[in-house]
């Protein structure tokens, strides 16, 4: 990946990461990272790897984030279930105004307000696993334990 200016959403996340004590380090990709299978061919990652971030609208309204290994497909009555009501998909204006970020960027830290995160429990079968940064050619890679950290989320099995 060429080393370049961040996006000024991308930096922002590099601000966030650093501010919690993270080494992690922001990179742009010349490609889109839209998609997992898009991020892993630009990385040269697996696309296990790739920390896919998924926006779903609780029955009550709260944003749910589930970071899900990039093979996997959520299974929403698993996550409604830990969560302990129903979930629904959340259209691309929930997700910009509940994390302040739009779909194919959300990044794992810096949401605009309370919302519940669910770490897909497969990602930890990996050393490194690359999440987005914020923008569609911005990514992150962080060990299964570092994203924990950094989201204090609920580690489930998703799939």
């Amino acid at each position: 990946m060429e080393e370049q200016r961040l996006a000024p959403a991308a930096q922002r996340v590099q601000e966030l990461l650093r501010a919690a004590g993270s080494d992690c380090r922001v990179q742009m990709m010349p490609a889109t990272a839209r998609s997992a299978a898009e991020a892993a061919a630009a990385i040269g990652c697996t696309v296990a790897q790739i920390a896919k971030s998924l926006v779903f609208r609780a029955k009550s309204g709260k944003p749910v984030l589930v970071i899900a290994s990039g093979v996997n497909r959520v299974d929403e009555k698993k996550v409604a279930a830990a969560l302990g009501e129903p979930i629904g998909k959340a259209d691309a204006d929930f997700v910009r105004e509940r994390t302040g970020y739009a779909i194919g960027g959300v990044a794992p830290v810096g949401h605009e307000g309370g919302v519940r995160i669910f770490i897909d429990a497969d990602l930890g079968k990996h050393e490194t696993i690359w999440a987005a940064a914020g923008h569609p050619h911005a990514v992150f890679p962080l060990t299964p334990a570092e994203l924990q950290r950094l989201t204090q989320g609920t580690v489930i099995a998703v799939a």
